[in-house]
């Protein structure tokens, strides 16, 4: 410990020198009169010590805790060793955060150098133990790069290839065997679309609130331009019924999905309200609802994915667009 505490003596020393060197008109007057007086106490280098202290008072005029403490040079009876003893050194990494700059002396450098690089990998864990979702995202990025590089293309003479339908391949067997079952659950679900339209329209008419109905009018505007601008074509296999929504067995847009965005829409106002149990059974519906399309053909698992993230975005738009109108008056 004393070695090393000599050492960093030195080192300073060396440090105040080229100092000294470069402003030889600091050396003069008062403070080199300190200096000398303090030099003459049993051969000490605290001149050195309270020269650089002094320094480094005149630029700053304040101290902080994260300072180096340095002793005064009013006790004339503090002996080398004492003076050692009561100093507090900062390792190379704290230095540099008190002073804010990298010390010049050569001798410093590979200390340095080692510090920065331990003080790298600590900030990698640090990541990876506070931020462990962005930290699995940047792995499934590096995952899905590799995919997408070697994946083998689907030619376009055949139909897009759409995990959704393979999962729900058997009850899509079920849904095609059975009409009246079909057009059952096709029923329910334009009974679910209503359940939506329902409440959005009370919260504006009665309620006073036209947030889910701006967010429902952005939305399916966006989902308006976006279905005339590609218009995809009809999975093989659907299941058509007249009880459908929307009903009549009519065209409609797959990109995106209007059911499920409206029903995000609806949930996410029901949770600003508190209502969360009507919020859950529109989850669960809203989930349901997106197995029968699958199943029966009526839109691609890509058109209910971003259905969902079409519902949150314009549900943010529609407060933003509140916001503005709130600031403007």
């Amino acid at each position: 410990m004393g070695d090393v505490k000599a050492e960093s003596v030195v080192l300073r020393s060396r440090h105040i020198e080229r100092t000294r060197d470069a402003h030889p008109s600091k050396a003069t007057g008062t403070t080199s009169g300190s200096r000398a007086k303090a030099a003459s106490i049993d051969g000490s280098p605290r001149s050195l010590l309270n020269g650089r202290s002094h320094h480094h008072h005149h630029h700053h005029h304040h101290t902080t805790p994260d300072h180096p403490q340095y002793p005064s040079s009013a006790d004339p009876q503090l002996s080398s060793a004492a003076l050692a003893s009561r100093m507090t050194f900062l390792p190379p990494s704290e230095e540099i955060k008190a002073h804010g700059k990298f010390g010049k002396g050569a001798a410093e450098a590979p200390s340095l150098a080692v510090e920065g690089s331990c003080r790298s990998v600590e900030d990698v864990v640090g990541i990876i133990r506070h931020h462990p979702i962005p930290f699995a995202f940047g792995l499934s990025l590096l995952f899905f790069m590799g995919v997408e590089y070697t994946l083998r293309m689907v030619p376009s003479s055949s139909p897009p290839l759409d995990l959704g339908f393979i999962l729900t391949r058997s009850l899509h067997t079920l849904l095609a065997s059975s009409p009246a079952l079909n057009s059952a659950l096709a029923a329910l679900n334009t009974v679910f679309v209503g359940m939506q339209a329902t409440y959005i329209v009370w919260t504006l008419l009665v309620e006073g609130r036209p947030r889910p109905t701006i967010a429902a009018l952005f939305m399916f505007t966006c989902r308006g331009i976006l279905g005339c601008s590609t218009q995809l074509p009809l999975p093989q296999g659907f299941l058509g019924s007249g009880v459908d929504f929307p009903v009549g067995n009519v065209s409609f847009f797959l990109f995106f999905s209007g059911h499920v965005a409206g029903s995000i829409i609806a949930s996410l106002d029901m949770r600003r309200m508190r209502r969360y149990e009507m919020a859950w059974v529109f989850d669960a519906l809203n989930l349901l609802q997106g197995i029968r399309l699958l199943a029966s053909r009526g839109h691609y698992t890509i058109d209910l994915a971003v259905g969902v993230g079409a519902g949150f975005l314009f549900d943010i738009l529609a407060g933003k667009y509140e916001e503005s109108k709130k600031h403007a008056h």
